[in-house]
């Protein structure tokens, strides 16, 4: 038997308070302990939310803390579990997913590259690495909502062997947009067909406090060539789960891209080389 490793997915509320959110989180992760798995992934700023008009009133000293005991709850479950919030800084805010491993501590952060909102490109600014990391023993990647419009974030960093993307999100938008991605294919495009990679997304549901926006939902947990082993529904809160046979996740398009044509082998391999050596780098 290959190695595996069973993913759960959880979908919440996009514009609810940090209370709500931090109970919501402690709920899932013990029911992604209780379901045998290894690894949960919640949304796009997940303990802050994504509506600004709120997020601009909560103090660093509030979502720090917020974290905090979501480190605690996450070593109490012995699980990992891939976590979003919004983070001041001196220039804006930088929308990060925090990497806790079962012990409860954050062995990894990566900051969204790309802004999508109006809101979110007024008060954040964007990451400066591409996320490369490891959860037991397995190399897996990193991006957050629009950052998967852009294939070279997650390309590069299955080149260098990553086999599981997580990809959180909160394609939060005004109603007509958000049904056109429903009708059209998803916010997330699934990225197995171009990469052989398996993909993970924890999505949005939910209605902004005045109405005029709310979000797709859809999560899915996808296999390399593109198949779905989990997926949720638009509207509701909930929590998919599959098991990942990470035989299955050859990279198999991602090498032909490394040798063919072979006049970018070298870029490609210069381009890895400078993505490796800056992946651990915190963002600030």
């Amino acid at each position: 038997m290959g190695k595996t490793l069973q993913v759960s997915c959880v979908q919440l509320h996009w514009a609810k308070s940090l209370e709500y959110n931090l109970a919501r989180v402690g709920e899932y992760i013990g029911r992604a302990a209780e379901a045998g798995s290894r690894v949960v992934l919640f949304p796009e700023t997940t303990l802050t939310g994504y509506y600004f008009p709120y997020v601009l009133t909560l103090t660093p000293t509030a979502v720090r803390a917020a974290l905090e005991e979501t480190c605690r709850l996450t070593k109490e479950a012995g699980i990992w579990c891939l976590v979003g919030s919004l983070r001041t800084t001196a220039d804006r805010y930088l929308n990060l997913m925090h990497v806790i491993a079962p012990d409860g501590e954050i062995i990894y952060e990566y900051a969204k590259v790309h802004m999508a909102g109006r809101d979110e490109q007024q008060y954040c600014r964007g990451g400066n690495k591409l996320a490369l990391f490891e959860i037991d023993g397995i190399l897996c990647t990193l991006v957050i909502c629009r950052d998967g419009r852009h294939p070279e974030l997650y390309r590069l960093p299955a080149m260098a062997g990553a086999q599981i993307l997580f990809h959180p999100s909160c394609s939060s938008d005004e109603i007509e947009a958000v049904t056109w991605k429903r009708v059209s294919g998803r916010a997330q495009q699934p990225v197995g067909p171009n990469c052989k990679i398996f993909h993970c997304v924890a999505n949005t549901v939910g209605q902004s406090p005045d109405g005029q926006q709310t979000s797709s939902g859809m999560s899915f947990i996808r296999e390399p060539n593109g198949i779905p082993l989990a997926e949720a529904g638009c509207y509701q809160e909930e929590m998919i789960t599959a098991v990942l046979d990470l035989d299955r996740a050859d990279r198999s398009y991602i090498l032909d891209s490394l040798k063919a044509p072979p006049f970018l082998t070298g870029h490609w391999e210069t381009m890895i080389a400078e993505m490796v050596a800056r992946k651990d780098a915190w963002p600030e």
